[in-house]
C-alpha cells in the first residue's frame, strides 16, 4: 500500500507537539523538516545526540521518517550565501542516518537575485546547467562518503526543471545515491497545463525508475504571475504557492488527475510514501481525506 504522510514543517510546534498533532491527523509517515520550536537545524548546530533523540521520538510514535528536508538555493547569486546553502545540505547529510533516513532532499534553485522561486533567463543556459550539475555531483559524492542519498526535486523555475533536464542530470551523474522526488506538479507550465494526462504519462515514462518518494499537491492556471504565498507559520519552502502562470494549491483543489497520478505511482512503486504539502493548517484534514479517498478508489 501507498502510505500517506506530511511534512513536519506544517506544524509550528516543539518536536513532541508536532508528533502529537500528526498522530491526531492520522498520517503514517513524515518528511522531516528539522525546524521545530525547540530545535531548528537552519539556525543552530544539530548534534548527533539531538538528531538521534528526534529520530527515536518519531520511531516511538510509529511515524517513520521517509526523507529529511534540506531545501535551499544551491546556485544563489551571492556566492558566500551559496557556500552556506551547500554547507547546510552537507550538514543535514552528515546527520541523515542519525535522523532515521538516508534520503536528504532539496531543489536546485534559481539565479534570480530577488527570489528563490522566480525564473531567471540564465537558468535555461547550458552554463547554468553545467554549474548546477557540478554542485550536485559534489553533493552526491559527499553523500556517498557519509551514507546519504541526495533526493533532487525539480521545479520549472529552477535550473533543473524540465523532464529533459532531469533526465540529463541522471544520465550524467549515474550514481546510486542520487534519486528523485516525484512531484508532477513541479513540471507544469502555461505551455503544458492543458495536457495534464499526457504530461503525467511523460514524467513516469521517462523518470519512474528514479523515484523514491512522492509529493501530493495540485496545479491550476492563474493570471496572477507574482510569487504566491500562504499566510502560515512555516519555512519559506512551505509558504510558497507558485510563481508565474501556474498556482500550486493543496491536493484536490486544482486540475491534477489524481486517479491517473496514483495509478501510475502504484504501477511503478506500490509502496511509495505520498507526502501531503501546500496545505494551510485548517485544510490538512480535507487534503488527507482527499488523498486517502483516491488511494482507496485505486485500491492501493
Amino acid at each position: 500500500m501507498i502510505a500517506t504522510g506530511i511534512f513536519t514543517g506544517y506544524y509550528p510546534d516543539t518536536v513532541d507537539g508536532v508528533i502529537r498533532q500528526i498522530k491526531q491527523d492520522g498520517f503514517s509517515c513524515v518528511q522531516l523538516d528539522v525546524s521545530f520550536k525547540d530545535c531548528d537545524a537552519a539556525k543552530e548546530h544539530l548534534t548527533k545526540e539531538r538528531a538521534q533523540e528526534i529520530r527515536d521520538k518519531f520511531r516511538d510514535a510509529n511515524l517513520p521518517v521517509v526523507a529529511v528536508s534540506a531545501y535551499t538555493n544551491i546556485v544563489h547569486h551571492d556566492l558566500e550565501q551559496r557556500k552556506r546553502n551547500i554547507a547546510y545540505i552537507k550538514g543535514m547529510m552528515e546527520r541523515a542516518l542519525d535522523l532515521g533516513c538516508p534520503y536528504v532532499a532539496s531543489e536546485t534553485g534559481t539565479y534570480h537575485p530577488d527570489s528563490d522561486w522566480v525564473w531567471h533567463e540564465r537558468n535555461g543556459t547550458e552554463e547554468a546547467y553545467e554549474e548546477t550539475a557540478e554542485i550536485l555531483y559534489d553533493l552526491v559524492k559527499f553523500g556517498r562518503e557519509v551514507g546519504a542519498t541526495f533526493l533532487v526535486e525539480n521545479y520549472v523555475n529552477n535550473v533543473i526543471g524540465s523532464i529533459q533536464r532531469v533526465q540529463q542530470l541522471f544520465d550524467e551523474i549515474n550514481m546510486p545515491n542520487l534519486k528523485l522526488i516525484c512531484d508532477p506538479t513541479n513540471f507544469f507550465t502555461t505551455e503544458n497545463i492543458h495536457d495534464v494526462d499526457g504530461t503525467l504519462r511523460s514524467i513516469f515514462h521517462a523518470l519512474s525508475d528514479k523515484m523514491v518518494i512522492a509529493h501530493a499537491k495540485d496545479i491550476k492556471p492563474t493570471q496572477d504571475t507574482r510569487v504566491k504565498r500562504a499566510d502560515i507559520d512555516a519555512d519559506e519552502s512551505h509558504v510558497f504557492r507558485g510563481a508565474g502562470g501556474v498556482e500550486l494549491p493543496a491536493a484536490g483543489l486544482g486540475l491534477l488527475n489524481y486517479n491517473l497520478y496514483v495509478s501510475l505511482l502504484a504501477k511503478h512503486h506500490p509502496n511509495i510514501p505520498l507526502i501531503v504539502e501546500h496545505v494551510d493548517a485548517g485544510d490538512i484534514p480535507r487534503a488527507k481525506r482527499f488523498v486517502d479517498g483516491v488511494l482507496k478508489h485505486q485500491g492501493v
